[in-house]
């Protein structure tokens, strides 16, 4: 392994997972997954397999389906964790299994209810254990940066003695700031005596706003791995920020003297397809992949940047796969164009892919006058990159006012046949989701609705992103169109698609909560 490589443990499909809201299939992880291996990410954590019946079975397809980078499983320190873990994971061309157990003497005492000595011998057991089913072998001591510091490198001493190749120190609740957090990993260093025996990781939370100046001071202090999710995803307040890392160490390499192995042009269209289908909308202002990370407005900034670029912008939009393109796309535009410019922006699909967005675009380019990148990239988003459909809109007539009650005429294609019902509610969307319910023979309650303008303009495009629960899961839709409710309708049947896809291949059951402490199956044994 080379000194000056930081390698890139990406957390998007377990961690980000965690996201309050998000619940991804085993075909949305299999598209982040593929992505991120086009990314160049050296580790996928494609999740956590004890946790349900859906979990595993995403962590497996992962694992069979994806070449290149390490995959990992996460499980906690017991026996039963590990074996179904490895089951998930054994058909990977690189598997790993990341085991972990607390560590402060909060968590002990709180959550886990044991003694420093029995966590320590759990700890080992489970190592060597998992040690016995692959030699690579990661070990977290959870909430690592409360935890007693002699403590923490006797447990790191003793799980590397027992076999681990990476041990990771979380700053599981964001608590840390950079110096201190730097000199803690500094420590670790100098004071575990066979630290150059495993690989120093670090895996920071967002809850003070610092996970990416905590990971980048680990960084310098020797860490050689950084758990990381795309757009920062993740618990509460998420995690460290993959890009704002990569780019971080690329701007300043000569401060760093850190490389990774980053296929930078990807990072634009990664942060997007995680963004469409966990439903977390990019702020605008992100560091990095937002909308106006590249923007300029000031007038002294526009002229600065028309001379030399290099005078307000310290990377170049290109680099990380930002395109801007002169050619304008209209009704009488055709497919070579149309593929281009998808070509430009990062996407590459196949026929069938690139023959069902050009229908749709033809259909957008019929109200639109022009047709924007932005609008592109939401066509890919609600066409490509959606799980398959059993139910499709097919028609939708409504008929609303101050003085109307509410009506909704709807025509869903179910496998191929079309079906009409009509209802009423207490307004056009209202009306129109009862009449999906109907027609679909499930039951959703909308949680949460979000409308986006994705262009400016009376005929702006409208994106909606819609959170429904379906029996005991929750599902993100996302659907879009120059008519609102048009749009409503088809980001609720995007979720009823991904809650009938789950359905079917029995996933839909709930998942476990990842932080509950498991009565019995602690020891491991030799």
């Amino acid at each position: 392994m080379s000194d000056n490589r930081v390698y890139l443990f990406d957390t998007t499909l377990r961690d980000g997972e965690q996201s309050p809201g998000v619940s991804l299939n085993v075909h949305e992880k299999l598209e982040i997954a593929h992505q991120l291996a086009r990314l160049g990410v050296d580790v996928i954590e494609a999740g956590f397999p004890v946790a349900s019946p859906g979990d595993f079975q995403g962590v497996q397809a992962v694992a069979l389906a994806v070449k290149g980078p390490t995959v990992a499983a996460l499980c906690r320190a017991t026996r039963n964790d590990i074996d179904v873990a490895w089951e998930a994971i054994r058909g990977a061309e690189r598997p790993r299994l990341h085991t972990f157990i607390a560590t402060s003497d909060i968590h002990l005492r709180y959550k886990l209810q044991k003694s420093r000595e029995e966590v320590l011998e759990q700890a080992v057991a489970a190592v060597r254990y998992a040690k016995r089913l692959t030699p690579d072998v990661e070990f977290s001591a959870e909430d690592a940066s409360r935890s007693d510091l002699d403590y923490l490198c006797t447990v790191l001493e003793r799980v590397i003695e027992a076999g681990a190749t990476v041990v990771n120190i979380p700053d599981t609740v964001g608590y840390a700031v950079p110096d201190e957090f730097g000199a803690f990993i500094r420590a670790i260093r100098e004071r575990v005596p066979n630290i150059d025996r495993a690989l120093i990781s670090v895996h920071c939370h967002d809850d003070l706003g610092l996970a990416v100046a905590n990971s980048l001071a680990a960084v310098v202090n020797g860490a050689a791995q950084v758990e990381c999710t795309i757009n920062g995803i993740g618990e509460r307040a998420g995690n460290a920020s993959l890009e704002e890392i990569v780019m971080a160490l690329y701007t300043k390499k000569a401060y760093f003297q850190r490389e990774v192995g980053i296929n930078y042009r990807e990072i634009a269209r990664t942060s997007r397809l995680v963004s469409a289908l966990t439903g977390m909308v990019v702020q605008p202002n992100k560091a990095i992949v937002g909308k106006n990370a590249f923007a300029h407005e000031s007038g002294i900034h526009q002229d600065g940047v028309l001379k030399e670029r290099t005078t307000y912008e310290i990377m170049s939009p290109e680099l990380i796969g930002v395109y801007q393109s002169n050619l304008v796309l209209g009704k009488h535009s055709g497919r070579h164009a149309f593929a281009e410019r998808l070509r430009e922006l990062g996407f590459e699909l196949s026929e069938q892919e690139l023959e069902k967005a050009f229908r749709r675009f033809k259909d957008l380019a019929d109200r639109k006058k022009e047709v924007t990148n932005e609008d592109l990239e939401a066509i890919v988003k609600d066409e490509v990159w959606a799980v398959p459909e059993k139910f499709r809109l097919n028609y939708l007539y409504f008929a609303s006012g101050t003085r109307l009650i509410p009506t909704a005429t709807v025509g869903i294609s179910i496998d191929g046949i079309v079906f009409e019902d009509a209802g009423t509610g207490d307004g056009p969307v209202d009306a129109a989701l009862h009449v999906v319910d109907k027609l679909t023979g499930l039951q959703g309650k909308l949680l949460e609705y979000k409308l986006n303008a994705v262009t400016e303009g009376k005929d702006a495009l409208g994106e909606v992103v819609a959170k429904v629960n379906v029996g005991a899961r929750n599902y993100i839709g996302r659907g879009v169109s120059t008519d609102v409710v048009e749009a409503s309708v088809r980001a609720y049947l995007n979720a009823m698609n991904k809650a009938i896809f789950d359905i079917e291949r029995g996933q839909a059951g709930p998942r476990i909560d990842l932080e509950e402490p498991v009565e019995g199956d602690t020891a491991l044994g030799e």
